[in-house]
Order: C-alpha cells, then sequence, then structure tokens
C-alpha cells in the first residue's frame, strides 16, 4: 500500500525531531537522498565527474537541503554552481556549499542537472518563478516550488521537473491535479518520519493489495456465490454501452449478469455474451446493481434505475445514470412535490431524513463536469468542470460526505472517496483510456466487484471505496497493456482486463510488487 500524506503532517511529523535537536540529521539524510538522485542523472548522461550541475536556492530549509547536496555533488568533482532567489540563505548549507568548493552565480549556468529548491511543504498561495525553465534535467527538492503539497494546485509558472526526490513520504500534491502533471518521476527518501507519521491522507492500491483484494476461488463456488450483478445498460441511442459494460463484467469474473436492457440492446448483447440473461425490465435475483451507462432518456431504463436505487443492494451509478441522479436530487424537498416513479419517491424520503441516499454502498463515477452538476445540487458556489479538475481530492470528498455515499471521479488521476472522508488515489493509467466506452468498461469491472463481495458472504468484505480503487486499479493496468500494442478502443479492454487479473494474481504469487514491471509508474524509494 503506497501512503501520501499532506504537507502539513509531514511538518507536524518533523516537528518532535526538530524541538529535540534532530534537524541537522533530517537534513543531511535529505540532502543525501538528493545528491544520490542527481548522481543517478549524471550518470544516465555519461558521467559524474566534470558534471555540471546548478540549483535555484530559496532562503529556508528547502534550499538548505540543495546547498549541502551541492557540497557533496562538488567533493565528487561536479561542477556545482547555485543562484540564490533571496538576500539570505541557510548559513551552514552555503558554509559548506562554498568550502567544497561550489560558486553562486547571478543566473543560471549552462548544467546538465538543475535543482529546483526556492519552496517546500510550507508553502500556499501564488508563486512567480524568478526565472525560465532552463533547457536540463530539473530535479524538484521535494516538490516542484510554488506546488502545493496538500492540494496539488500549482501557479501557472511552475518549472515542470523531470524527476522530485521528496523526502519522509509521498505528499498528497504529488499524486493529484498539477502537482501530479509537474512532479514527473517521484522518488521517496526515507529520513526517519516513520515513527511519527499518523494516519495517510491518502493510500493507493499496489499489486499485492490489488490481490488481496480480489476474490479467492473456492471449490464450493456456484454462479449465485459468485455473485450476481444486475445490469441497467443500453438504449436505442446508445447500444454499445451495454456490450462494454457487460464485457468488463464477465472479464472480471462475476458468475451472472443479468442484463436489463430494450429488445434490440439485448439481441445485440446475446450475440457477443450468449451466458447473459436478459430481460426488459429489472427480474431474479441479483447481489449488486450497476446502472446508468448509455441508458440515456429512455423511460424503461429510468424506471429499472429507480428500482436499483430502492432496492438497499450495492449500486454502482455511471454516466446517464447520474444525469437522471442530478435530478432527483436537485428535486425541492420542502415543496411536496412527489417524483413519479414510487421508488424515486422513497428515495427522495430518504434523502431528506438523514441527508444520504443509500450509504456507501451507493458509488457514484462521475467525471468532473457530471461532479459539477451534481454538486450544484449543495454548494452554493459550486465549483465548475475546470476547479473540479484542479482539486479533484477536495471536491470527491465534498460529494462524499454531503450525499453520504462513495464517490470514484474519473481523470488522469482517479480519486475514490468514502463518506467519512477515507481516500484512495489510482494514477497508472494510460492516455489512451480516454475513449468512447472506456468508462462503461470501468463500471462494469466495479459492478461485478460489488456483486462478488456481496454474493460471498464474507463478514470481512472490503469496503466499497476499497472495490472502487481495485476497480480503478484493474481499469488501468488494462490500459497500459492494451496499449503495449498501439492505440486502442474501449471494444479491447475486456481481454486486457483478463490479462490485468492474471498479471495482478502472477505478482502476488511470486511476491512482487509494481516496481517489478516494465509498466511501473508510482513512486520509487532511496
Amino acid at each position: 500500500m503506497v501512503s501520501a500524506y499532506t504537507g502539513t503532517q509531514i511538518r507536524a511529523a518533523e516537528r518532535p525531531l526538530l524541538q529535540g535537536g534532530g534537524g541537522p540529521a533530517l537534513m543531511a539524510r535529505a540532502a543525501h537522498g538528493l545528491a544520490l538522485a542527481v548522481v543517478g542523472e549524471l550518470k544516465r548522461r555519461g558521467g559524474v565527474y566534470g558534471g555540471r550541475v546548478a540549483a535555484v536556492v530559496g532562503k529556508g530549509n528547502n534550499g538548505g537541503d540543495a546547498l549541502f547536496a551541492l557540497a557533496e555533488l562538488a567533493r565528487r568533482g561536479v561542477r556545482a554552481t547555485a543562484v540564490l532567489t533571496g538576500t539570505t540563505a541557510h548559513a551552514e548549507g552555503l558554509a559548506a556549499f562554498t568550502a567544497a568548493g561550489g560558486r553562486i552565480t547571478d543566473g543560471l549556468e549552462p548544467a546538465d542537472v538543475v535543482i529546483d529548491a526556492v519552496l517546500g511543504t510550507g508553502f500556499t498561495g501564488e508563486f512567480v518563478s524568478p526565472l525560465p525553465r532552463p533547457h536540463a534535467t530539473v530535479i524538484a527538492c521535494d516538490l516542484p516550488s510554488g506546488v502545493d503539497g496538500d492540494t496539488g494546485l500549482a501557479s501557472p509558472g511552475v518549472w515542470r521537473a523531470d524527476v522530485t526526490v521528496t523526502f519522509g513520504a509521498l505528499k498528497t500534491g504529488l499524486l493529484v491535479g498539477r502537482g501530479r502533471a509537474l512532479a514527473g518521476r517521484v522518488e521517496i527518501v526515507d529520513i526517519g518520519l516513520r515513527p511519527y507519521l499518523r494516519e495517510p491522507d491518502v493510500r493507493s492500491l499496489d499489486a499485492a493489495d490489488a490481490a488481496a483484494l480480489l476474490p479467492v476461488p473456492r471449490d464450493d463456488w456456484h454462479k449465485y456465490s459468485r455473485g450476481v450483478l444486475g445490469l441497467v445498460a443500453g438504449s436505442e441511442d446508445y447500444p454499445g454501452a451495454a456490450v462494454l459494460a457487460t464485457a468488463g463484467a464477465l472479464a472480471t469474473g462475476v458468475g451472472m449478469v443479468r442484463l436489463v436492457a430494450p429488445d434490440a440492446v439485448r439481441a445485440l448483447v446475446l450475440a457477443a455474451h450468449p451466458e447473459i440473461v436478459g430481460s426488459a425490465e429489472p427480474r431474479g435475483r441479483v447481489q449488486a446493481w450497476a446502472v446508468g451507462p448509455g441508458i440515456a432518456d429512455d423511460d424503461a431504463q429510468r424506471r429499472a434505475l429507480a428500482t436499483a436505487l430502492g432496492s438497499g443492494l450495492p449500486t454502482v451509478v455511471d454516466a446517464s445514470g447520474l444525469e437522471a441522479l442530478g435530478e432527483l436530487l436537485a428535486a425541492d424537498h420542502g415543496s411536496g412535490r412527489r417524483a413519479t416513479e414510487p421508488r424515486l419517491a422513497e428515495i427522495l424520503d430518504r434523502l431528506a431524513e438523514d441527508g444520504s441516499v443509500a450509504g456507501e454502498r451507493l458509488v457514484l463515477t462521475p467525471h468532473a463536469g457530471e461532479l459539477s452538476r451534481i454538486l450544484a445540487n449543495f454548494v452554493s458556489d459550486s465549483p465548475d468542470r475546470a476547479a473540479i479538475e484542479s482539486e479533484p481530492l477536495r471536491w470527491a470528498r465534498e460529494a462524499a460526505e454531503r450525499l453520504g455515499v462513495t464517490v470514484l471521479l474519473k481523470g488522469p488521476a482517479t480519486v475514490c472517496a468514502a463518506p467519512d472522508g477515507t481516500a484512495f488515489i489510482q494514477a497508472e493509467g494510460d492516455p489512451y483510456l480516454a475513449t468512447a466506452g472506456s468508462g462503461d468498461t470501468l463500471t462494469g469491472i466495479l459492478g461485478a466487484l460489488l456483486a462478488t463481495a456481496s454474493g460471498s458472504g464474507a463478514h470481512d468484505a472490503a469496503r466499497p471505496v476499497e472495490l472502487a480503487a481495485l476497480a480503478a486499479y484493474i481499469h488501468q493496468t488494462a490500459g497500459r497493456i492494451a496499449a503495449e500494442r498501439g492505440p486502442y478502443g474501449a471494444g479491447q479492454l475486456a481481454d486486457a482486463v483478463r490479462e490485468a487479473l492474471a498479471q495482478v494474481v502472477w505478482r502476488a504469487t511470486k511476491g512482487l510488487s509494481d516496481e517489478a514491471g516494465p509498466q511501473n509508474r508510482g513512486p520509487a524509494s532511496r
């Protein structure tokens, strides 16, 4: 499990060590880790001795880390220079730097590697870079200067790092928003904070976590104990959505799919997947629901959506289902207006009574635009799409708390949030996942996981937010696998989902982490 902490949490963990006189030791460990990262980059470029390394140095401890790192590099024969952004700098670091032969310069000299060390985890607000980004490998010291370590917000002029060497633990701001895009490859340097770190701000599943959450095949399994998924998907306008969601569910290993769809849509799905059971309206026993892909404004499908929402079963709502749910949530409870569908009226009553729709077992899977429209019903100054994309963790948590449901917010980094604030961020996907129908496949994957967890009857079943993160992990892994053969459409994802699941199980049995594979994009530790 990868854990990430806010900059605020990191500073709180450092406090007892600093108060006990451990500041110099912390800085020494951080500087050494930074120097090792620079050495690695210099070796990739040809060699360490005679290499050119410059740093842009702020006046605080972040700058001190860089100055001590430069001193270590100078002692190894590196030509080290520094540009000071203020009238002062970390005194001990500056003394070590100059004693080792480092030079202070007025501007950046040509360099193989440039260290960005102006600001650290204490920064919030607007930042204007003192210099334009150089044409060199940029290594950020702890964070790219100007990135908020808590949120990932960043000013327009922040330098994009090729590598970020972060100290103590992974920072939340390096996983989400512009912080993720600006961080480059992230390396974590252990400086001794682990005993002082409390509950992480967010988590991210790795292969071992994914394998532990997957259901273990049992000799006594039958189709009902493997889980039966009720799937409300497809319409005359969007029949393919039902095919893709069904394929995603079957590839994930659910025992049965009961498809609710118009006649023509069922015929199309049956031609591709003859094992499904179909009907025009909800019928038969299910253990979870997945509703919304491609249902558009089909009246019968909207009624089926209401049945699923009123069932009390684990339910994932996506696409057109989110639009319908948004209309439901926008109803004026104080006006006495009733929904025409009785089950919708029951849900409205429940919402009015306790502020939730169905608890955390209801999982909404919006993209930023869809979440903006949902939040408009609850937030007076509701965020637009751009605001949500800038702070996805904040707004996913806001929606989960206000609605009392689980939220899977789709984007470059998928954020999964529970009503109690528990959050996972999965950011291992491939850009080609941004294709029509990809979300339908994800809905099928998550619906299958919810159904299997419900069908197993296990007392220690995973929480919906964990299963949402697992679905995102599987989906993103499948996207990377499919991309190995070039660009793809959503129709190629189901086969890749099977391969992704096999890969997860293989890694777990071999005791390998994600770092063992060629597709690792997560943070590395030193």
